[in-house]
């Protein structure tokens, strides 16, 4: 039996899977690997015997999802992934996670539960207490109906209440840019039978309640991903017993997956922009029919 996680990179109509860890593989005894020949790695601790090497998985122990989380922001971040936001559901947590992307200069909209306290200072709205109970305060002028994004039946709609806590200098947090960054609570109602969710963000000042719903909005890709990985990939199609097998069955799906996602972004390139010499010649021509 065995548990992880993955990362998913989106970019415009472009997506894929950067990088994954596992969380757990409990058919293995130990989280030692017995090669019958040396394999140098980073991060790995290798210890010669006389049958051959003794191999330990970096991340073979038990972890956290948050802490794999964690793990593979600082991977993204070390290789300089190109990324400006977060998004996450509230498996992930927030604490650690919310503190280091603070620190990179990253925004976020992480899922919480409605027992997560929240506060504002320095508003002209006052709040204070569970996401749960600030919802109930809400007036019905306080929430908008956006869409979260295109879905399979047409646009995602939900009504949104977006709520500014507090204005902070990012550079509080050792963060690699400076500025005011805006800490504030998100909060999606359904149409249908008012089921709430709630997330905290972190944002440049003056970021838009759109922008927000669309970064949380590009969610549903992740689910996307995965589907598709499973079904034309075959992530799940494996049997692994040891970490070294997990890790390379996932390890070359991604890879194809990374494939596909080149090959689609080259076979639908974006249609050209008309230029504004196209349409004065289009109006000229209507002009002299006329």
């Amino acid at each position: 039996m065995r548990g992880g996680a993955a990362i998913h990179w989106f970019g415009g109509q472009d997506h894929e899977l950067p990088d994954r860890c596992l969380r757990h593989l409990r058919l293995a005894p130990r989280s030692w690997v017995y090669r019958s020949r040396t394999i140098s790695s980073e991060g790995m601790d290798r210890r010669s015997r006389s049958s051959g090497s003794r191999i330990r998985a970096p991340d073979a122990g038990f972890a956290t999802k948050p802490k794999l989380a964690t793990r593979m922001i600082a991977r993204a971040i070390d290789a300089s992934v190109p990324f400006k936001w977060v998004a996450g559901d509230t498996v992930y947590g927030v604490g650690d996670i919310e503190q280091q992307l603070r620190r990179a200069g990253k925004g976020y909209v992480l899922g919480v539960s409605s027992a997560h306290a929240f506060g504002s200072w320095g508003k002209r709205r006052l709040v204070g207490g569970t996401a749960g109970d600030i919802a109930q305060t809400l007036r019905s002028s306080d929430w908008k109906r956006l869409s979260a994004g295109a879905g399979t039946k047409g646009p995602r709609l939900h009504e949104w209440c977006y709520l500014e806590l507090a204005d902070l200098n990012a550079g509080e947090f050792d963060s690699a840019i400076d500025g005011l960054w805006t800490r504030g609570l998100l909060i999606r109602r359904h149409i249908a039978d008012y089921d709430l969710a709630f997330f905290t963000t972190w944002c440049p000042a003056g970021t838009s309640i759109e922008t927000l719903v669309a970064v949380e909005g590009h969610r549903w890709a992740i689910e996307d991903s995965f589907e598709t990985a499973k079904n034309e990939f075959g992530l799940d199609h494996n049997e692994s017993r040891s970490w070294h097998g997990w890790h390379r069955h996932v390890s070359m799906v991604m890879l194809a997956f990374a494939m596909m996602a080149v090959i689609r972004h080259r076979a639908n390139p974006p249609p050209p922009r008309k230029t504004k010499r196209r349409a004065k010649a289009k109006t000229k021509a209507s002009l002299r029919r006329l």
